[in-house]
């Protein structure tokens, strides 16, 4: 048997084919090959077109399936992970009516703002955990309240996961680790947030039918199943955002496991078994996925913005593509620790919870024409990128995440030696790489959804460690003090 999962990302979809029982991929495929394009009609706007997610999801499943030499009859369940925090709306013959709101698209910082003033922080956050800020819930009052015609004709909301499970099933459905995400969830009665879709005045009919993220949700129509090269009726069993999907593609499932991941955006993610907030919503907190407790895990989530990202744009637009990723890392590192006092505060994609939903942009400060070299310029940048995720660090040891061994796929910017190291350095955490992706991450939680596998033993075999990165003591204390440095310049 294999187990076939998609990662909806705002990059590509890449999907993942792996054998049930050796827990080993045996073909990988993305689309597009080129990114996703990401369209911003405005300043602080970031939309994508839906069928675009659907069109590559088609194209990455009939490419495993070709690349493999799998008979699509062997698939027995599809796992899905999505890019978070999007809204998608559809009318009630799933018409997509405008494109997706995406999770870095700041328009509606002050429609969350305005519900947490009006209903009061104090009765907020103890129910959702998290200010109504720029999330789904949010943005969906935003299209109500500016574009009323096309609010008119919605028949369900969904976030990316559930849309593109909706084009393979025909079903709207969704979960409630999904509805936390999008701040649709309330905490103390467990059941969505009444009282903020009484606020934004959404009807409980907006709502996609609420299931497990283990469980069966859907089977693949005849339709569907032809676009995707696949055979109808295999189950879907499984679904989560890209953030806690990560964490279970990693194993990371218990209070004190943590993961990382560093692509478009840089993420450090949490498992705690306790019910605690960050009173600014600078760090926030999820449901997690975890099949295997009966008891309630959470995750807490750090998010910057822009992380790959800024490599891209250094790559893409200050070089123009002439040089590759690999051949960057290599400039990066002829620079010394601190980059000889050039600093970047990586913040140039979107409002950034971390900050209160403040949008400062890029900056480089400190640049010295004499002396700054195309070497400081990208080792700045990988630097300011592991400072910013270790300021967020900080503040989620407030909330009680530890924060000593985390683990991350070795992909993105995780592939650079001196990103990696700074990370240990700076921390003081011992940085483990596995051999793991999103994809491969929603395959496997496809089997525990089917029912497959039993335990971690078994849904794990086959994951294992790369490479272990402990602190550089040598480097330690000089990595630091660029921290500082780096600190007291976001802070002026």
């Amino acid at each position: 048997m294999y187990f076939l999962g998609f990662d909806l990302g705002s990059s590509s979809v890449k999907a993942c084919l792996m054998h049930a029982d050796t827990g080993q991929a045996v073909a990988t495929a993305f689309f597009p090959e080129k990114e996703m394009p990401i369209a911003a009609p405005q300043t602080g706007f970031a939309e994508q077109q839906p069928e675009a997610w659907w069109e590559n999801a088609c194209l990455a499943s009939q490419e495993v399936i070709r690349k493999s030499g799998v008979k699509a009859n062997k698939i027995g369940a599809i796992g899905i992970s999505y890019q978070m925090h999007g809204l998608v709306v559809v009318d009630k013959d799933l018409n997509v009516l405008r494109p997706s709101i995406i999770w870095c698209d700041s328009r509606a910082v002050e429609t969350g703002n305005e519900a947490m003033e009006a209903l009061g922080a104090d009765f907020v956050l103890p129910r959702l955990l998290n200010s109504p800020g720029n999330f789904t819930a949010s943005k969906l009052g935003w299209v109500k309240r500016n574009e009323p015609g096309i609010y008119a004709q919605v028949h369900r909301f969904m976030l990316p996961g559930d849309y593109l499970a909706a084009r393979m099933t025909g079903e709207v459905v969704t979960t409630p680790s999904g509805l936390s995400e999008g701040i649709f969830w309330d905490f103390v009665k467990q059941q969505p947030a009444d009282f903020l879709m009484e606020y934004f005045g959404f009807s409980s009919e907006l709502l996609p039918t609420i299931l497990p993220t283990f469980s069966e949700q859907g089977r693949l129509t005849e339709s569907a199943a032809k676009s995707m090269g696949l055979s109808a009726g295999i189950p879907i069993t499984y679904r989560a955002g890209d953030q806690p999907n990560n964490a279970f593609s990693l194993n990371v499932l218990e209070p004190g496991e943590v993961a990382a991941t560093a692509g478009t955006s840089g993420v450090v993610y949490g498992v705690s078994d306790q019910i605690k907030f960050d009173p600014k919503s600078r760090v926030n907190t999820f449901l997690h996925v975890n099949p295997i407790s009966e008891a309630a895990r959470y995750g807490v989530l750090l998010c910057v913005n822009g992380t790959g990202s800024l490599n891209g744009w250094l790559r893409n637009t200050l070089l123009q593509g002439g040089i590759s990723y690999p051949a960057m890392n290599e400039v990066a590192a002829q620079a010394p620790v601190g980059s000889d006092g050039l600093l970047c505060l990586p913040f140039g994609n979107g409002a950034e919870r971390m900050l209160e939903n403040q949008d400062p942009g890029a900056q480089f400060k400190g640049l010295q024409f004499s002396r700054h070299t195309m070497a400081h310029w990208t080792r700045a940048a990988q630097e300011g990128i592991v400072f910013a995720l270790y300021y967020g660090m900080e503040i989620m040891e407030t909330v009680g995440v530890s924060l000593k061994n985390i683990r991350a796929g070795e992909a993105n910017m995780f592939l650079s030696p001196l990103f990696r190291e700074t990370f240990a350095n700076v921390s003081g955490a011992t940085v483990e790489l596995y051999n793991t992706d999103g994809a491969q991450g929603a395959a496997r939680a496809a089997g525990f959804g089917l029912g497959y596998y039993k335990n971690r033993a078994e849904a794990f075999v086959g994951l294992a460690a790369l490479k272990t990165i402990e602190p550089d003591m040598v480097q330690v204390e000089a990595t630091q003090q660029a921290y500082q440095n780096w600190k007291r310049a976001l802070l002026d």
